[in-house]
């Protein structure tokens, strides 16, 4: 089982920023406005930030840790690693982390490593930094974890296009001894893979004219093979019958109870799957934070975003107990039990045109 703690590994600060251009459901006009009030109501998203083209998602983790660093003052040569995690990537080759170690001007002594995963991206990202920076005595490291799928869903799609937002967030980690373990549980489910999927444009089926074809896949949900298809029954099954067992299972091994976390923080999924989930764990309301409205599903970012949305003044200003759980795309699944202490967290930040190169 994948189940494990990382110790005297610290998390000291964490940013986020979003593209500028905000898309409203309420103007979603591909479906009718009884049924627009009635996806909104569902899936708790009214407002989503997208990209424009020619924004990706390196240029909106360049800025939330351009932001962050500044805000650490820390010495950029003391950065030994620096992991990125998504789905969207700037080019198929080479490593988008290199391209970012490079613009952050960080030394060529940091090692970088792309990480190709989504719902879950944050929490196993943790785990992936957390755990090399301990086995080999790195200092500081960096996380950066956002995604561009508004990119990749149809307009046409009513089960797609009005769930997801774009973000990209920047998270910092040091060594510090004694810091508090992080405790982690991760799972996965391959042969649910195609619940959520882009069936063309990799290796196994290479794009080809067909792929640009527009099929009527349900009524209003018409996409072709290079747009997201998402499986809404299977996901939402998958989330109630994974999500909370994993949950139980990780306090119960490290002998924790689920009061006396401050705030649970769960990949923003959509509103009914998280509400479930919650009431199954039958926890208060105000111990849950959401950024569904206002932002959509994020994808890998959606944790990290809902945390400097949402409750950054809570933490800034004392130690807090965090519960995070991520689940998705894979399948794959996982949560970890961690502290923050003195962390550095500044105000969400909208792309500025100076963040993306070329520009």
């Amino acid at each position: 089982m994948a189940i494990f703690s990382i110790s005297d590994i610290r998390m000291a600060g964490m940013s986020a920023c979003v593209p500028p251009k905000a898309l409203s459901n309420h103007d979603y006009k591909w479906i009718k406005v009884k049924e627009r009030e009635q996806v909104i109501k569902t899936i708790g998203v009214e407002n989503r930030h997208v990209a424009e083209p020619g924004q990706t998602t390196s240029d909106l983790c360049f800025q939330a840790a351009e932001q962050l660093l500044g805000e650490l003052k820390w010495d950029r040569n003391e950065i030994s690693i620096l992991v990125f995690v998504s789905q969207s990537r700037d080019y198929i080759i080479p490593s988008t982390s290199a391209i970012l170690q490079d613009r952050l001007k960080l030394p060529k002594s940091c090692m970088a490593i792309d990480i190709n995963l989504g719902c879950s991206g944050y929490v196993y990202g943790l785990s992936v930094i957390g755990s090399m920076m301990k086995a080999a005595g790195l200092h500081k490291g960096l996380l950066l974890v956002g995604d561009l799928s508004n990119v990749t869903s149809s307009y046409r799609d009513k089960s797609t296009y009005p769930l997801f937002g774009d973000a990209g967030t920047a998270t910092a980690l040091e060594f510090d001894p004694g810091a508090a373990p992080m405790q982690f549980n991760l799972q996965t489910d391959g042969s649910g893979y195609e619940a959520i999927i882009i069936y063309d444009g990799g290796v196994r089926n290479l794009a080809s004219k067909k792929s640009f074809a527009t099929r009527k896949y349900g009524e209003g949900i018409y996409r072709n093979r290079l747009q997201i298809a998402l499986n809404g029954i299977e996901v939402f099954n998958f989330s109630l019958r994974e999500v909370v067992p994993n949950i139980k299972t990780t306090l119960k091994h490290f002998g924790r109870e689920l009061p006396e976390f401050d705030y649970l923080l769960f990949h923003q999924a959509n509103r009914l799957i998280n509400e479930t989930i919650r009431k199954m764990l039958k926890v208060e309301p105000e111990r849950v934070p959401y950024s569904l409205r206002d932002f959509g599903n994020t994808s890998c970012a959606s944790i990290p975003l809902t945390m400097v949305t949402q409750i950054r003044e809570a933490l800034e200003q004392k130690p807090r107990k965090l519960l995070l759980s991520a689940f998705g795309i894979g399948l794959s699944w996982g949560s970890v039990l961690m502290e923050t202490s003195g962390l550095v967290v500044p105000p969400l930040t909208e792309l500025e045109p100076a963040s993306q190169p070329g520009v």
